[in-house]
């Protein structure tokens, strides 16, 4: 039986057709397929740029003690315009003809969830400017007074005007309803605590293209005495804010001298970027803080206690409390990694590899995983570089150019995500062109040497 086999000029024959068809392959690749050269992006290495470009850490940051937002009540509560207080003088209030039994005074249940017990006398409204008026007497000034001492000032002054005798008065006081403060709580978090938060999903976050359109949420809070504070309000309207929402609670007092300076703010803001936008040269600058709006942070650096005075967590009738949304806070997506847009985590940092991962694609995977087939069981290489496109905010960009490869391996080489980025994944030449070559191999090149052996 004699069986022919493929002398050695035959199987040398056969490779160089093999390896033409994969030079071919790999100089169409380089001349027309690589994406740095058709779509050139000029980039700057991360370690080349200054640290304005980068954003701050906030991994280290921690809670704010919330005790600090609200008020510590007195021991004794103090009176003030608003409150109702039970009142019963005998002889007087109410009156009684002489030689007459006195009336009992009436008994007052309090509302529904007061945590006051059953009062006893006539209601009687302490006014605004703090006076109670009685029966036969100058109104009394009991704003700032405790209960035990208004019944005092009461007894001397029927005593004093001779309206009493000493052993007749016994006056009883006791509160009906504690004032309260109407306040203004908007939310764009969601406003209740069993919220989850945003979603990591494509073409947007949740509160763009979800489910919901996390429109805020608001409403009317009636704040008792001594729970006039920022905490008892977020604690009436749902919590601290949730992850929708940005690590601070803004107040806006409802004063006309306050809503004036905030008017005025940013009217001078409009005039100074109408100013700048008329020499090309000059960036305009960002919008400063509104020293009439008062920020509260929630999370601050170690060692860093807020300077949060009473007077600033106390709230009035007509204050806003206000929640803002961070739906701004978000990453895009372009190139290999699905177009797309995702939420920033909101109290920890965010690099490009988990940016990366966050987006579906895997970190350090293989050529099938980011759309190139290269058959034949074979994986390919993965794409190595990373574009972040950032705004520097003056109109312009800056293009970070990041070595996937370097950024694996040293920690250093990952910057941080910033809101707005866009994050642009590519081959490089030579990664594109190994793959290429690859796949036109095991495609014509073993196709070839099959064919040639027939």
């Amino acid at each position: 039986m004699n069986i022919q086999l493929p002398t050695v000029e035959r199987i040398v024959q056969r490779l160089r057709s093999a390896s033409t068809a994969v030079a071919v392959g790999v100089m169409a690749t380089t001349l027309g397929g690589c994406a740095s050269l058709t779509q050139p992006i000029e980039g700057v290495p991360a370690d080349r740029l200054p640290p304005q470009f980068f954003a701050e850490p906030k991994n280290d940051l921690i809670p704010v003690d919330i005790s600090l937002l609200s008020i510590e009540p007195p021991r004794d509560y103090q009176l003030s315009g608003g409150d109702i207080l039970g009142v019963y003088v005998e002889g007087v209030l109410p009156f009684n003809p002489p030689n007459q039994p006195p009336e009992p005074p009436p008994v007052n249940f309090p509302q529904d969830q007061s945590t006051l017990p059953p009062s006893i006398g006539y209601p009687i409204a302490i006014q605004d400017d703090g006076t109670l008026a009685l029966p036969l007497i100058e109104p009394l000034d009991v704003d700032g007074l405790t209960l035990e001492q208004v019944r005092d000032a009461i007894r001397d002054k029927y005593i004093d005007e001779d309206i009493l005798r000493p052993e007749k008065a016994r006056p009883i006081v006791t509160i009906i309803r504690e004032r309260t403060y109407d306040v203004i709580v908007v939310r764009e978090d969601g406003g209740n605590a069993g919220n989850q938060g945003l979603l990591n999903q494509n073409l947007g976050a949740q509160f763009l293209t979800g489910s919901s359109d996390r429109s805020a949420s608001g409403g009317l809070v009636k704040l008792p005495a001594y729970q006039n504070d920022v905490l008892h309000a977020l604690v009436e309207t749902g919590g601290l804010p949730g992850l929708n929402a940005k690590n601070e609670v803004q107040v806006l007092r409802a004063s006309q001298a306050d809503q004036r300076m905030r008017a005025q703010f940013m009217q001078q803001w409009f005039a100074q970027q109408q100013a700048a936008a008329l020499d090309p040269c000059v960036c305009a600058p960002p919008m400063p803080e509104d020293p009439s709006i008062l920020r509260i942070p929630l999370r601050l650096k170690p060692g860093v206690v807020p300077n949060i005075t009473e007077e600033q967590i106390t709230l009035k009738d007509g204050d806003i409390v206000y929640i803002e949304s961070r739906e701004t806070e978000v990453y895009y997506t372009g190139g290999l990694l699905n177009g797309g847009e995702f939420p920033l985590p909101r109290d920890f940092d965010l690099d490009v590899l988990g940016a990366i991962a966050i987006a579906g694609r895997p970190v350090g995977g293989n050529a099938q995983q980011f759309g190139q087939a290269l058959g034949g069981g074979v994986q390919g290489v993965p794409p190595g570089l990373l574009y972040i496109l950032r705004k520097d905010g003056c109109g312009g960009q800056v293009a970070i150019e990041i070595d996937l490869t370097d950024a694996i391996n040293d920690p250093r080489k990952r910057p941080f995500v910033q809101a707005g980025d866009t994050l642009i994944l590519q081959y490089k030449c030579e990664e594109q062109a190994v793959n290429f070559g690859l796949r036109t191999f095991f495609t014509f090149g073993v196709a070839e040497i099959f064919r040639q052996a027939r």
